[in-house]
């Protein structure tokens, strides 16, 4: 029997959720916080509505307390559970000046204090919503299956999270890579953004490395997973911002130890408030409508409110944009540093060597282009650096590559082969220029040329005579100068080169970056001893490096920045910021977005304060009504912390990154 696939009927079509269904599902509808906010304010409507509607007293009432008790159940409860452990929160406060207000008859008011203190804690649950999506986004791009190639060479489509190390993945065109691996067969381009921010795709051949999440486009590609699902660089990045995202600054914990002293003393404040005018001769009703309305205009909810919004959304901004900021505290670090100290090698530079140019010797009569084919042809077997170099120069210039014969490599002094019946040989000067010769003269200086102007020099010899010096230099990162340029303009601080080069070499990349201040030839514990001696002289230092033989100096500096090195083995235990799309032009764009959140702290404190000082004097020195009390201290509230979430804004990395180019 055979069925005709053009009529056979397909699964049934599900309609998609209309947007308030989606709200309700996955949105701010679906938190509690939200849901209990919506019921306490559509009871206190209706309560409003019979009231004024002339409906007898016991319904509005009736519909007041339930309003009470739907918006209110569940601050009451963390007030009364952090009573328990002998903490004063704010939260039992306003539930208990809420209760007071019902006391003496101004249900109206309590219930209208109950209806915004529950919108203000659903403003802040959203915005804690809104910046733990932001991050889990992220983790949402992995697969959930992938196709799993077995010994036999069959496929099987498996879940990611059963992948081990070692097996093999087919990943066609269009799907998205299961697993960080490298690739063993195979070409096509990646589109790596969500890892490395890279706007264009990148060509992937058999070598190179992969990660899951990210988009293969043309091609089909056989991958080799090499870590677990838990272990990728992108359930890294989420874990680590996640941890950044339940630490708190130093601001926030200075706020939060004042926050019991003053609860304590405001309590004091309003039972003196009470009882003296009470016992001066005020009505009861006048004193405790003061003391109520004093307590709920002096409560510091909006000061606490107005640090970790601003720093969450700058860390999840910074996250989807490639930087992963560790904590809270490192965000407040950033914000504060006045000197940037750079590594050179695998920071300033791509970290690779790269054929520059070939300069023949005299008399050699061949043209560059002939002796880079015997030159790549000789190094086609090598694994060395600047031998793979100098072969992917001849495959960029598509040169075709004899076969070479009698391949031997010599640890610290070069290789060796027979192309095209020539002896070639190429490495150290020091091994391969005779002594005395007069084209090994002309050699030598070729040599203290190149390697004055900051290239390493490799001389290549043609049956046994010189016949070319080829020199190669580790490539200048793009976008290197306009970084330094932009973080000097930022921290009004000329930036500091530290390296391990040699001087010379580290001069020539100086000039290239206009850095002025290079200290070349140092180890690892000298880099740590210079970022020392800088802090010494009052610098809050930020060290950018490639992580590995600068973790002393990253651990030593005010803050620790890592290049991410094409997102492949982060370091994420020494640096304090790791910069996994690999880019010099996010650091200070990271650094200006700090100190936007910085600024956005200042200006909630000082909007917070001054709502409680206006508040405060008007309601002791004048006659403060209690829903104008109610309206401005909520309404401070959630003012600032919808100024914290500015930050979550699609803008705000862009703002940042153009603010550090316009102070140039």
């Amino acid at each position: 029997m055979t069925t005709d696939l053009t009529t056979r009927p397909g699964p049934r079509a599900v309609a998609a959720p209309s947007r308030t269904q989606a709200w309700w599902r996955s949105g701010a509808g679906s938190l509690p916080e939200v849901r209990w906010a919506i019921a306490a304010t559509v009871l206190f409507a209706a309560g409003g509505v019979c009231q004024l509607a002339g409906a007898p007293s016991w319904l509005w009432w009736g519909l007041y307390l339930t309003c009470y008790a739907t918006g209110g159940w569940e601050p009451g409860l963390a007030g009364l559970r952090a009573l328990r452990e002998r903490t004063l929160d704010v939260d039992l406060l306003m539930v208990a000046a809420a209760i007071g207000a019902a006391v003496i008859g101004q249900v109206f008011d309590g219930a209208l204090l109950i209806v915004i203190f529950a919108t203000s804690g659903a403003l802040e649950a959203v915005a804690t919503k809104r910046t733990a999506d932001s991050v889990r986004t992220l983790l949402n791009l992995a697969p959930d299956t992938a196709t799993r190639l077995d010994p036999a060479g069959q496929e099987e489509v498996v879940e990611t999270a059963d992948l081990a190390v070692g097996d093999l993945i087919v990943v066609r065109p269009g799907e998205r890579i299961g697993a960080d691996g490298q690739v063993l067969d195979g070409a096509g381009d990646v589109d790596q953004a969500s890892i490395t921010g890279e706007s264009l795709p990148v060509d992937k051949q058999a070598g190179d490395e992969v990660f899951a999440g990210t988009v293969n486009g043309a091609g089909v590609l056989r991958v080799r997973v090499g870590r677990p699902a838990g272990e990728t660089v992108i359930a890294r990045i989420v874990a680590m911002v996640e941890q950044a995202s339940a630490t708190k600054a130093r601001t926030q914990l200075f706020i939060e130890k004042a926050e019991q002293r003053y609860s304590v003393v405001m309590v004091a404040a309003t039972l003196a408030l009470f009882a003296i005018p009470l016992a001066l001769g005020q009505d009861l009703q006048g004193s405790l409508l003061r003391a109520m309305t004093f307590m709920i205009v002096a409560s510091p909810c909006a000061v606490v409110l107005a640090t970790m919004p601003p720093l969450l959304a700058a860390i999840a901004t910074a996250g989807r944009h490639g930087v992963l900021v560790k904590s809270a505290v490192v965000m407040e670090q950033l914000a504060g540093v006045t000197q940037v100290a750079f590594d050179k090698t695998g920071t300033l530079t791509e970290g690779r060597p790269h054929l520059t140019h070939i300069r023949a010797l005299p008399r050699t009569g061949l043209s560059e282009g002939t002796l880079l084919t015997l030159a790549a042809a000789a190094e086609d077997g090598s694994e060395h650096p600047l031998g793979r170099a100098v072969v992917a120069a001849a495959r960029d210039k598509g040169l075709h590559l004899p076969a070479a014969t009698g391949f031997v490599a010599v640890p610290g002094r070069g290789v060796r082969a027979h192309v095209g019946g020539h002896l070639v040989q190429i490495g150290s000067p020091a091994h391969l220029l005779p002594e005395g010769h007069a084209v090994a003269g002309s050699a030598t200086a070729l040599v203290a040329e190149l390697e004055d102007s900051g290239h390493t020099a490799v001389v290549m010899l043609l049956d046994g005579r010189p016949a070319a010096v080829l020199a190669l230099a580790d490539r200048i990162r793009p976008g290197a100068p306009d970084a330094v340029a932009r973080l000097t303009a930022l921290t009004h601080a000329a930036p500091v080169l530290l390296t391990g080069d040699n001087p010379r070499a580290a001069a020539h990349l100086a000039a290239q970056t206009a850095i002025t201040d290079v200290r070349a030839g140092l180890l690892p514990e000298h880099k740590a001893d210079a970022v020392r001696d800088l802090q010494q002289q009052g610098a809050q230092v930020a060290l950018i490096g490639d992580g590995v033989n600068d973790a002393p100096a990253l651990a030593t500096a005010h803050t620790g920045i890592a290049m991410g090195h094409t997102g492949a083995d982060l370091t994420l235990e020494a640096a304090d910021v790791v910069i996994t799309r690999d880019e010099l032009s996010a650091v200070p764009t990271v650094i200006a977005l700090a100190r936007r959140a910085r600024r956005l702290v200042i200006a909630n404190l000082a909007i917070a304060a001054t709502f409680i000082a206006v508040l405060v004097a008007w309601d002791l020195l004048g006659d403060l009504p209690l829903p104008l009390g109610v309206a401005g201290h909520e309404g401070s509230t959630v003012i600032v912390g919808l100024n914290g979430l500015r930050l979550l804004r699609g803008t705000a990395w862009r703002r940042a990154a153009a603010g550090t180019i316009r102070r140039r």
